[in-house]
């Protein structure tokens, strides 16, 4: 058994790099060989290894999805980032020491992966109001969990405007003014944004969530209830679930985040592919 232990040394502030080690630490008292890989280290030398556990939170899982999409050996995420919706899904909390033998003894299960345009993602694309978030992110310090993710929704709540967006699905065509759009593979972003709490990782679906216009005292009213999840009953929420996706908006280009990364374009295809990695949770 060789181990590739893939890593980000910003990652968390420098947490991730510093599990890393610990991970290796704890895989040489039990006699299991490793090697750590920083990013500008990440390359073909980690497909001769056995399993890669990645160290770090939804940014690095995206930036390694993104690397190794066609990787087949089996993965594992260690809770080494800042935002780590994505670990926690998977493995709720667990410590190190835990998830080293649970990892080890436990067998691979298929995750789906989305594909928005040419980038992959593990847990979803926001359009609209959330891109103009991840946007005002860009180049800003990061903390812990929701609270960065928090800070720049409440000044976007006041002064974002909706936009009208086409969107085609199938037999299910709209167009309407929407204050955002998600497109979900996993339960939650951002942090801890319960976005899709119905979504599933590994059903084959995509699960997209339509939020129409709201006055600015309504978004501050429903925002806790959108952080819980409790959401999808609500009257200007549209609900369904497919497995490709096309959004486009006349004018400007669509604002959108990508697993948290920005993304621009004019038109945006969204599609799922099928049990396409393998976790081990």
């Amino acid at each position: 058994m060789r181990i590739a232990i893939v890593t980000n040394s910003m990652a968390g502030n420098g947490k991730a790099i510093r599990l890393s080690l610990k991970i290796q630490r704890l895989l040489n008292n039990i006699k299991i060989d490793s090697q750590i890989f920083r990013e500008t280290e990440w390359g073909k030398a980690i497909y001769q290894f056995d399993q890669a556990w990645i160290v770090g939170g939804d940014g690095t899982l995206n930036y390694f999805v993104n690397q190794f999409n066609d990787i087949k050996k089996p993965l594992s995420l260690f809770d080494g980032g800042t935002g780590n919706d994505f670990y926690a899904l998977l493995y709720k909390k667990m410590s190190v020491e835990n998830q080293i033998q649970y990892v080890l003894q436990s067998t691979p299960k298929p995750i789906d992966v989305g594909k928005c345009n040419d980038q992959f993602f593990i847990n979803g694309v926001g359009v609209g109001f959330e891109g103009a978030v991840v946007k005002s992110l860009l180049n800003t310090k990061k903390f812990n969990g929701k609270t960065s993710f928090f800070i720049h929704i409440l000044k976007h709540i006041f002064f974002y405007k909706e936009r009208t967006f086409y969107i085609q699905s199938g037999d299910h065509s709209v167009e309407d003014k929407y204050l955002m759009i998600s497109v979900a593979n996993g339960k939650r972003y951002g942090g801890g944004f319960y976005v899709a709490p119905l979504a599933m990782p590994n059903d084959g679906v995509l699960d997209i969530i339509l939020v129409k216009k709201l006055s600015v005292l309504k978004r501050l009213w429903f925002l806790p209830t959108i952080e819980k999840g409790k959401h999808l009953s609500l009257s200007f929420i549209e609900y369904f679930q497919s497995n490709k996706i096309k959004i486009f908006s006349k004018g400007t280009s669509i604002q959108a985040h990508v697993d948290g990364e920005y993304l621009e374009g004019k038109e945006l295809v969204i599609e799922i592919l099928p049990s396409h990695l393998h976790f081990i949770y």
